[in-house]
């Protein structure tokens, strides 16, 4: 079998970023680990033993990753967060201060919306549609 484990979101401070992706987004914090370099080994994920969608929060080293904060992918959408009740995660998110871009729309594969992390990425807060 395989599967990703991991995509890597470049960020500004690891101790926001966990806060935002735990409270915010409902993360777990699977894994915080100091590096010899300085840095830290830091994943969150959507499940609590990380085996679903797991991010490596990493810290910007320079300004040339410094520069790609936010703005991973472009101003594109370049992460969609799946749930089970869309009207329920949502209202927890904007409780906790979630920008969310737009508002809900339904399409063909389900309910969703466009929101920002923190540092501006955007992402789908999608929930599909059953078959």
């Amino acid at each position: 079998m395989r599967r990703i484990a991991l995509v890597t979101l470049v960020v500004d401070d690891y101790d926001e970023a966990i806060r935002f992706y735990t409270e915010a987004l409902g993360f777990h914090l699977v894994e915080d680990a100091p590096r010899p370099d300085g840095s830290r080994w830091v994943v969150v994920a959507t499940d609590p033993d990380g085996h679903g969608g797991a991010l490596l929060l990493a810290r910007a080293k320079g300004e040339g990753q410094r520069a790609r904060i936010g703005d991973q992918t472009g101003g594109r959408v370049g992460f969609f967060l799946h749930t089970d009740d869309f009207a329920r995660d949502r209202a927890r998110m904007r409780a906790a201060g979630v920008t969310f871009l737009e508002e809900p729309r339904q399409e063909p594969y389900g309910t969703v919306a466009v929101f920002q992390d923190l540092y501006g990425n955007r992402w789908d807060l999608l929930q599909p549609a059953t078959p």
